[in-house]
């Protein structure tokens, strides 16, 4: 593989011309942002390079997958030739990312994955701010469900986010457009948020890594919270070492941060070059979600990463956990912040039936009762990290069920909607209520074709152990290299 004449990486040309070029474009994006960054201080590539492959994977695949709401062409490739022409050394100096459209980017709307917004923002929020920082270009924002409140990336307006492996599925969401971005190879990395699930859960869909990081580690500034003490920001990617990246980039709270987690000792990227030692990891296939039953395929999933896990020197066992209910301390914030949201908004009147449904339940849940959920959740975490003393670890599976055909809230009122997706949050929204680390990795994939997953859980402020053991499990038994095929539009 050598450099083309236009700045990028390429092979010998022939036959298509726009396959070739498809091709060419692929081979960057799939790169990762860290060997991006490489390539571009190196001299290899050009950011413009870059930008401009990103572009046009996203023209040519980007429709068929309803990965983003805006495609921030010109402004991204005016960024590319301002880093091309005064080179830094920024870890991320050149990249084009994708941003959730729930994050401020400065001169665009915030829609929060509807229409009732209309106005741009004036400034980036603190996390594209830190982007921009180290060197990153935005390309765009990605799709989400209205308010972030469904697994699913589907919204009456912007349509369904396919899954790159099978586009008649979900991507999963609420970041179901940035994993389908990443999956897909338009760009190495894309921002997400996760209140629930929403971004292990696009992750195990579409056969990424993404990493909840501990509550507060990633400010949520201008706002004080996001969900109250649910929602994280953080990003999917396809390895483990690019997420270490990125969060290295992004972490780090400001004085308007509602929370702040313990600062890291050391940058999380140099921490992947120590092995973690041999860990007392407990597994278990039991949802934390009762009357949910799990795959079979993902509890073999589970099951042979428990093998590798035991080849790599771990102690790993089985548990029973006894998961606390979770669900008020969950219902409270996630009403809560669903209304905080809907209130900013400047066209109440368009928001979407389902999201009215569920304005007319969260009135009836006071600011009062919404505290007392951030209370009860913080008695759930010290209940969860009673479940820590006896191990390092808890390995479970991402999600329940498979990956649902699109179209899973066409139609379906809230309480349908809830029901579906039960399956999809049995095992991720714990942890947000305590705030702990947690991550899904892929596992194989499945009769279907589409990707499996496990999640990786930590103690408190542990983000460090479950990354050193996913880099591992990615070492034995690699993923990143896994593409879709998708037709040339």
């Amino acid at each position: 593989m050598g450099v083309g004449s236009n700045g990028a990486l390429g092979g010998e040309r022939g036959g298509d011309p726009d396959r070739q070029q498809d091709r060419e474009d692929a081979e960057l994006m799939f790169q990762g942002v860290e060997r991006q960054a490489e390539l571009v201080r190196t001299g290899k590539v050009t950011s413009r390079a870059l930008v401009e492959a990103s572009l046009r994977r996203i023209a040519r695949h980007g429709p068929a997958l309803g990965a983003f709401r805006v495609v921030l062409a010109e402004r991204a490739l005016a960024e590319a030739d301002a880093r091309d022409a005064r080179p830094g050394d920024g870890p991320l100096h050149g990249v084009p990312v994708a941003v959730k459209d729930e994050l401020d980017v400065a001169g665009q709307v915030t829609g929060f994955g509807g229409a009732a917004n209309r106005t741009p923002v004036a400034a980036d929020c603190e996390a594209v701010r830190r982007l921009r920082a180290a060197g990153a270009v935005v390309i765009g924002k990605t799709t989400m469900p209205e308010f972030g409140q469904w697994p699913f990336t589907e919204s009456a307006a912007h349509g369904h986010a396919r899954n790159p492996w099978d586009t008649t599925r979900t991507p999963g969401g609420s970041s179901g457009g940035s994993a389908a971005a990443v999956a897909a190879g338009l760009v190495g990395a894309a921002l997400g948020g996760d209140g629930g699930g929403s971004i292990r859960i696009p992750a195990a869909c579409c056969g990424l890594f993404g990493l909840k990081p501990q509550r507060g580690r990633v400010s949520t500034a201008p706002h004080p919270h996001l969900w109250y003490a649910l929602g994280t920001v953080g990003p999917l990617t396809r390895t483990v070492r690019d997420t270490a990246l990125l969060y290295d980039v992004l972490a780090g709270a400001t004085p308007t941060d509602r929370w702040s987690a313990r600062p890291a000792a050391t940058d999380w990227l140099r921490e992947l070059d120590t092995a973690p030692g041999r860990l007392r990891i407990g597994y278990s296939a039991t949802p934390a979600v009762p009357g949910v039953r799990p795959d079979p395929e993902h509890v073999a999933a589970l099951l042979e990463t428990v093998r590798a896990l035991r080849e790599l020197g771990h102690d790993v066992r089985e548990v029973r956990p006894r998961y606390p209910d979770a669900t008020a301390a969950f219902v409270a914030q996630f009403c809560g912040g669903v209304r905080a949201e809907a209130a900013a908004v400047e066209r109440p009147e368009l928001l979407e039936r389902r999201t009215r449904h569920v304005l007319a339940l969260a009135r009836a849940v006071p600011e009062s009762a919404v505290e007392r959920g951030i209370l009860a959740g913080e008695r759930l975490a010290a209940r969860a990290d009673r479940m820590f003393t006896t191990m390092d670890l808890l390995l479970t599976p991402t999600i329940a069920g498979r990956p649902r055909p699109v179209g899973a809230l066409d139609g379906a009122g809230l309480l349908t909607a809830l029901v579906r997706a039960r399956p999809m949050i049995a095992y991720t929204a714990l942890w947000n209520v305590t705030g702990h680390p947690a991550a899904s990795l892929p596992a194989g994939r499945g009769a279907d074709g589409l990707p499996l997953a496990v999640q990786l859980v930590g103690r408190r402020d542990d983000e460090v152990s479950v990354l050193r053991v996913a880099a591992q499990l990615e070492a034995a038994r690699p993923w990143a290299q896994g593409r879709p095929e998708l037709p040339l539009a």
